[in-house]
């Protein structure tokens, strides 16, 4: 029985993994974006000082960009280290359960409209030919050989975070004086609208409903920030 796959099965990467380094992407830009502007405006509305406002968001920016990829690196490598840990246990069933695997998936196919019969033919030639893979696909929805690979989400996550703090970062230090608050609030606002679309486009929702949603979330973390630090 092939429980194996050739190494350009392995090396070729699934949709699935995609996404996943996108979504990372995604969300890191976002909370770049947030954060650095958050600290941006507390600052800002406590001092003057260009300096001090640029390392504070400088610092918060490389804090942050590490941050997530540090995040994203452990998450995802939890989750690759299931998805292995499932694979071995479906390669060990299928020597010591191999009736209880052909089952599942006649069953699989019995749901999808096939008879009886049928499914059981089409799950014996499948467990003859490719029997881990078919389990994996069939009770997981796993392609065998594939999975998520956390430097990938890591590496998306920092390049995005320290991209999305980089907008507001800029459009604080060096736009002119009197433009400093109204083109980090037009920054922001465009950037965050960004991240709300590909959020909703890879997500399949809402693009409305998430430019909107990021937008306000903008606005309303750049008035927080801008409020504490008035406090100061």
């Amino acid at each position: 029985m092939q429980l194996t796959r050739t190494k350009s099965e392995k090396t070729k990467q699934t949709m699935d993994e995609k996404l996943n380094s996108l979504r990372a992407g995604v969300l890191g830009s976002n909370d770049g974006i947030l954060t650095v502007v958050g600290v941006l405006f507390s600052v800002a509305a406590a001092t003057t000082n260009q300096f001090t406002i640029f390392i504070a968001g400088l610092s918060d920016l490389l804090a942050c960009a590490f941050s997530m990829a540090s995040g994203e690196y452990a998450s995802v490598s939890t989750q690759k280290d299931t998805e292995k840990a499932v694979v071995e246990k479906e390669r060990q069933l299928l020597k010591t359960d191999f009736e209880g695997e052909l089952h599942a998936v006649q069953r699989h196919y019995m749901t999808l409209g096939v008879t009886e019969e049928t499914a059981m033919a089409i799950a014996r030639d499948l467990l003859t030919k490719k029997p881990l893979a078919t389990v994996v696909s069939i009770k997981y929805d796993m392609q065998l050989g594939h999975y998520m690979n956390p430097w990938d989400a890591a590496f998306a996550s920092l390049f995005s975070a320290s991209a999305g703090g980089v907008l507001p970062l800029l459009a604080m230090t060096f736009a002119p004086a009197h433009w400093q608050w109204p083109a980090t609030i037009i920054a922001v606002s465009v950037a965050v609208a960004l991240t709300g679309y590909l959020s909703a486009v890879l997500g399949k929702g809402n693009v409305k409903t998430a430019v909107i949603r990021n937008v306000l979330v903008g606005i309303v973390t750049m008035f927080i920030h801008y409020y504490v630090g008035t406090l100061f």
